[in-house]
């Protein structure tokens, strides 16, 4: 049985605003982003809102790449949590900012 690769997360220093801005532009991305901050973390199935595996696997991908995801594998399972903590050292305010406007 093989184990499934761990994800690669951007340290602190090398996340950009431009990034974050635009994960966050996305109408899917962005809801997962606001439906992460009510939980301490969530599968990609308790998140995908019924949207295609394909299609959510590339949402997963940027909001990881720019840094606001933090995605951990548990057997199969994909368990993805926000960084909370980390965006609010290196842009404080932005997330509170952007989940105030839901």
């Amino acid at each position: 049985m093989c184990a499934m690769r761990a994800y690669t997360h951007p340290s602190p220093e090398h996340l950009t605003l431009e990034r974050l801005l635009y994960a966050l532009s996305d109408p899917v991305r962005l809801d997962i982003v606001r439906r992460l901050a009510g939980v301490a973390e969530a599968s990609c199935g308790e998140l995908d809102g019924g949207r295609p595996k394909s299609s959510m696997s590339h949402h997963f991908r940027v909001l990881r790449e720019a840094g606001l995801v933090y995605t951990r594998n548990v057997g199969t399972t994909h368990m993805n949590s926000l960084r909370s903590d980390i965006l609010d050292v290196r842009f404080p305010g932005l997330l509170e900012c952007v989940l105030r406007q839901h």
